[in-house]
């Protein structure tokens, strides 16, 4: 068999933005005509890894057998797929080989589970099909399940709309090349139509969504990954570090609970056969174990526990397939007791975890906010575009953002109680969805904090500002003055910048550090540190850098 030399890192990153540049947009476009002087290429959605284990991790990627196989067409004969895992760059060691059929009973993805691999190492992979290999793909093994020491780095990222601007961010997080995993914290993609909840005050689109309308069939959603897997930037980051994921609501509709959505209407047919159709291309599209497994269909369960030696347990939270309907701040179902944010099944996984945990560190992936904050009045404008990101948290003492934890009291209750009753240490909850920075300390029952809460901002999607039409740092710094005024738990506020964040953890410490881009309309956009703050193992309180 022919060998090829694996590209370095760079050509990697280079190799992503040739390829997504000759894939071009999702549709027929992407595969020019012989005449163009270009050839149809197989891999056109990059390749990714995700979900990594002491002794295996899910590679993923996507084959376009024919010029009419794009996806979501249901079109194309299957087609043979080989795949190897190497130690070395230039894939001479492999160590784990195998061929697979795909077909468009799964929209022609490839979804393999490896395992027997090393802990703590990184390996290397590629894809063959036809005359086509794939780009080469970088991965890493957790460490082993009792390994003390070291320090772990993430990137951590939430709600990247493609509308709405370019992933510089995940170009900048590529280039740091020392990262462990990438967490992402749900809103992965948008199910928007053309012209909506796009760039800035006027929702100018920088660039178009695929399909033009708002994502309603598993065909739609199927297109509308396949789009998103064609930007350079995230084909470079998913080929370089393995990735951890959630679904916040965007994935499906906006606000959406079992039983529909806000962003769904009754003309758009049944909500249950919608939810299907965006879970099924999730599962599809994304190098992530639904119900455990690697198998397509094996079921939708996303809450699991992904640990790191003895260092870090990583518990990733659903919380939009288990909750109750969000209600209004002033519905007396708000204070039930048994109303549910988690599910009773996955709040009692996520306590015994907690519990039993011999982890230094506790990260919990948790896609809405959890800390209970306060808003100051403000002009009517103002007051709108903290609605719309911030949701509010609340209006004085009496309106709370009933789609995070504060619309869900009970439940947030009993989970502080139960780290605080069982002294259990060392609790971040790394949170998204609101497209704005924070840093809190989540307060116990006499009023000492008992977990830290980082949230990142928006790798595009509007924030404060923006709603506004405000220049950056203008109206809102005055805003953020107050909120910190108001709420002493907050230790870090930014309603304006978007970008990603990386955190590092070791024995001693965590710290986190957020990172802006210059401009999310700008493909060259720059990006600079906007703050750190630390914590000390042993203590919840954050500590400013």
């Amino acid at each position: 068999m022919q060998r090829f030399e694996a590209p370095t890192r760079r050509q990697v990153l280079i190799g992503g933005m040739s390829l997504a540049a000759v894939a071009g947009v999702v549709g027929p476009a992407a595969f020019p005509s012989p005449a163009t002087g270009y050839r149809h290429h197989r891999f056109q959605h990059g390749v990714a890894s995700g979900d990594p284990l002491p002794d295996g991790v899910v590679l993923w990627t996507r084959v376009t057998p024919s010029i009419e196989a794009v996806p979501g067409s249901g079109l194309g004969d299957p087609a043979e797929v080989y795949w190897e895992v190497a130690a070395d760059e230039g894939l001479r060691e492999v160590v784990a080989s195998g061929t697979v059929t795909t077909d468009p009973a799964s929209d022609h993805t490839v979804k393999i589970d490896v395992t027997g691999l090393l802990p703590g190492l990184t390996y290397f992979y590629r894809f063959r099909s036809g005359p086509d290999s794939s780009m080469v793909g970088r991965t890493r093994t957790a460490p082993a399940q009792h390994a003390a020491g070291g320090a772990l780095r993430f990137g951590v990222v939430s709600c990247a709309n493609w509308q709405a601007g370019w992933f510089s961010a995940y170009r900048h997080l590529a280039e740091t090349d020392d990262l462990d995993a990438v967490i992402h914290l749900g809103d992965y993609l948008y199910e928007y139509e053309r012209g909506k909840y796009s760039y800035g005050y006027d929702w100018v689109d920088v660039r178009a969504h695929e399909p033009p309308h708002e994502t309603v069939t598993l065909a739609d959603y199927r297109t509308r990954h396949a789009q998103y897997k064609t930007d350079p930037d995230l084909q470079a980051l998913h080929a370089l570090v393995p990735f951890i994921v959630t679904w916040d609501d965007h994935e499906v509709a906006d606000g959406w609970f079992p039983g529909g959505a806000f962003e769904h209407q009754a003309d758009e047919g049944s909500f249950a056969e919608r939810l299907e159709a965006a879970q099924r291309a999730y599962d599809e599209w994304m190098p992530v174990r639904l119900g455990g497994t690697a198998v397509v269909g094996d079921g939708t369960r996303i809450y699991r526990r992904i640990r790191f030696g003895a260092l870090v347990d990583l518990m990733m939270l659903d919380l939009r397939g288990y909750r109750d309907e969000r209600v209004d701040h002033d519905d007396p179902a708000l204070t039930a007791d048994d109303r549910q944010l988690t599910g009773a099944e996955q709040l009692a996984w996520l306590a015994g975890e907690l519990a039993t945990s011999p982890a230094r560190w506790k990260l919990i992936g948790n896609p809405v906010m959890v800390a209970p904050m306060l808003m100051p009045q403000r002009p009517r404008g103002q007051q709108l575009a903290l609605v719309t990101t911030t949701d509010p948290m609340s209006w004085g003492p009496a309106e709370p953002n009933t789609d995070t934890w504060d619309g869900y009291p009970a439940q947030r209750r009993a989970l502080l109680q139960h780290i605080e009753d069982r002294g259990i240490d060392d609790v971040v909850f790394l949170s998204g969805d609101v497209h704005t920075a924070w840093a809190n300390e989540i307060r116990g029952s006499d009023g000492a904090p008992v977990a830290a809460e980082f949230v990142c901002a928006s790798v595009t999607s509007n924030n404060v500002d923006d709603y506004m039409g405000t220049a950056p740092r203008s109206v809102s710094v005055a805003m953020e003055e107050a909120i910190m005024d108001l709420n002493p738990h907050v230790r870090f506020v930014n309603l304006d910048d978007h970008g990603y964040c990386v955190l590092e953890v070791d024995e001693a410490g965590a710290r986190m550090e957020w990172w802006a881009v210059s401009d999310r309309a700008d493909p060259d956009a720059s990006t600079r540190r906007l703050a750190t703050r630390t914590l000390r193992s042993g203590s919840s309180r954050i500590q400013t850098v």
